[in-house]
């Protein structure tokens, strides 16, 4: 016998009484039982529309789905051990609630995609084929197929249309459910799009006889009126597959989402010191001035490592004086990053005879410099990793980047120590 579908009936049953009609172990989860009901206000997942949940005598119902005009309702117990077939059996009276809130508010949102589609149809020839109803926001993929003359659905067309779906809502434009056993007599009725199927079909019309907003076949839950939709709101659109996609919302989540992004919004305007219209020249203003800065702080980043290679020029020609290449050269540059001191390094690379180890003391980390037949990279490999660091490079340049200051040192020393060894071998060869 299938299942009484109270839900078409009614879409606003939240409790009922019913009795089991049978009882099954579910294949996929040892916790899970299989239960069909002789009635349901649960609504399984189809259309695009999520399933209820609810209760059935206390048992959680954690999915509903239908097969061969059954529907199967998944409950779940605490252990694997506890059977339901021992507390529930066919023919058990059993008392069933569903979750309203998850109920309205799927109501809310398959109505509401319902109203955005029928406008995009009667405004643009679009033709929806495709319907995602995600956690975050809904989707509708819309294809240009009535209207020749439109070959493009911008963002502010999407506006306009989300306006005229506004006014449907705002008119508590009625939501008629009408049930039909043949296609020819369903088919009398203004449908947005061409039925798929001949027999049981339900077509859900948004508006008056005189004044439809849409009419299209439907097996999912809405409420009574458009108005009970609350708002629908759009947030994006993008080409997709020769078609556009519709990013959208409505009802309470519509709500939801403008309340969390006006509390981010008056919280970055207060921050600027700026209301919420005049937020964007504020912004616009800052960005420019942030430009500025950086231009600022790249020149004079720029004097800086000029004035540094100056300094090092003159330690460079005062060792080759003395003693070319027997000193390892260790200079510290206390305000600039490591990506700035590999700037500074590209002068030195393959032109020093000295091994040159460049400290950033502000990313506590070395870069290495020889003139490649001491192998910088060779040297971070040999010694980074035993002080606690990482790096890596080729052998004219590398670099070794620590956790501390202390690693960094003891890092440098070791290169000290064994820098007359490493020299003395590259001088044999």
């Amino acid at each position: 016998m299938k299942t009484t579908k109270l839900y078409q009936q009614n879409r606003y049953i939240k409790n009922w009484n019913t009795v089991i009609t049978s009882v099954e172990r579910s294949e996929n989860n040892i916790k899970d039982f299989l239960i069909t009901l002789k009635s349901t206000a649960f609504f399984p997942e189809g259309g695009g529309q999520s399933c209820d949940t609810g209760h059935i005598n206390g048992y959680v119902v954690t999915d509903v789905q239908e097969y061969k005009g059954n529907i199967y309702h998944t409950v779940k117990t605490v252990s694997p051990d506890q059977s339901l077939s021992e507390i529930m059996t066919p023919g058990t009276a059993v008392s069933c609630s569903i979750d309203w809130e998850r109920r309205f508010d799927n109501m809310q949102r398959h109505c509401g995609e319902h109203i955005l589609s029928g406008i995009f149809h009667s405004m643009f020839g679009g033709v929806n084929k495709g319907f995602h109803m995600g956690h975050d926001h809904m989707t509708i993929d819309i294809s240009l197929e009535e209207k020749p003359e439109i070959t493009e659905i911008t963002f502010e067309d999407a506006i306009r249309a989300e306006l005229e779906a506004n006014k449907v809502i705002w008119s508590d434009a009625p939501v008629t459910v009408l049930k039909f056993d043949s296609r020819k007599d369903a088919e009398k009725l203004p449908l947005r799009k061409a039925l798929a199927f001949d027999e049981d079909i339900s077509i859900v019309c948004i508006g008056s006889a005189e004044n439809v907003s849409d009419c299209v076949a439907c097996c999912g839950t809405h409420p009574d009126t458009a108005g009970q939709v609350g708002l629908i709101k759009v947030y994006k659109v993008e080409k997709y597959k020769g078609m556009f996609r519709i990013y959208f919302e409505a009802g309470q989540r519509a709500l939801m989402d403008y309340n969390i992004k006006h509390h981010i919004l008056s919280d970055l305007s207060n921050k600027y010191s700026s209301s919420i219209e005049d937020f964007p020249k504020k912004l616009k203003a800052q960005e420019e001035k942030s430009v500025d800065i950086k231009n600022e702080l790249f020149h004079l980043k720029k004097a800086f490592i000029e004035e540094q290679c100056g300094k090092l020029d003159e330690i460079l020609r005062k060792t080759h004086a003395s003693e070319p290449s027997s000193e390892i050269i260790v200079y510290t540059l206390p305000q600039l990053s490591t990506d700035d001191v590999f700037i500074m390094a590209k002068k030195y690379i393959n032109k020093s005879k000295n091994l040159i180890l460049l400290y950033s003391q502000k990313d506590t980390s070395y870069i290495l410099i020889s003139d490649g037949i001491v192998n910088c990279s060779l040297l971070v490999k040999e010694f980074a990793h035993e002080c606690g660091g990482k790096g890596g490079g080729n052998s004219s340049s590398a670099r070794a980047i620590f956790n501390s200051f202390q690693d960094a040192e003891i890092f440098a020393e070791k290169i000290r120590q064994n820098y007359r060894k490493i020299n003395g071998e590259k001088h044999e060869r």
